[in-house]
């Protein structure tokens, strides 16, 4: 019965800065590997950031590396992704992801536990 809600996406201008939130719930928050993916319109969803159990260790996609951060607070259950200096290819579906495992994974398939998504749109 894990759950995961994603929060924050809106409309924002080219250049702009979001924060995105996941609150999970019904699990073991502190033990997930978590992952942040995007979908755009009629294409598979891809991976954007990752981050193991503890906070530790982190990995991005090369096109949001150094424009975006993943974090997370294990006593709030909550992930967050700081997204920066943001594009109009940034336009997209975010879902936040649970794995069974602590450790980074890169595969939506290695992800059982999804949110139900938030609308991120760049535009000016």
């Amino acid at each position: 019965q894990v759950q995961l809600a994603e929060s924050g996406g809106e409309f924002v201008r080219p250049g702009g800065s979001l924060r995105l939130s996941c609150i999970a719930s019904g699990g073991t928050f502190d033990s997930a590997g978590m992952a942040w993916f995007r979908q755009y319109p009629g294409r598979d969803r891809e991976f954007v950031a990752n981050i193991n159990w503890s906070g530790g260790m982190t990995d991005y996609a090369y096109s949001v590396r150094g424009r975006f951060t993943i974090s997370r607070d294990n006593a709030k259950n909550t992930l967050y992704l700081q997204m920066n200096s943001l594009k109009p290819e940034d336009t997209a579906t975010y879902y936040c992801a649970a794995s069974r495992a602590g450790t980074l994974a890169y595969n939506s398939g290695q992800f059982p536990y999804w949110g139900q998504g938030t609308q991120v749109t760049v535009a000016s």
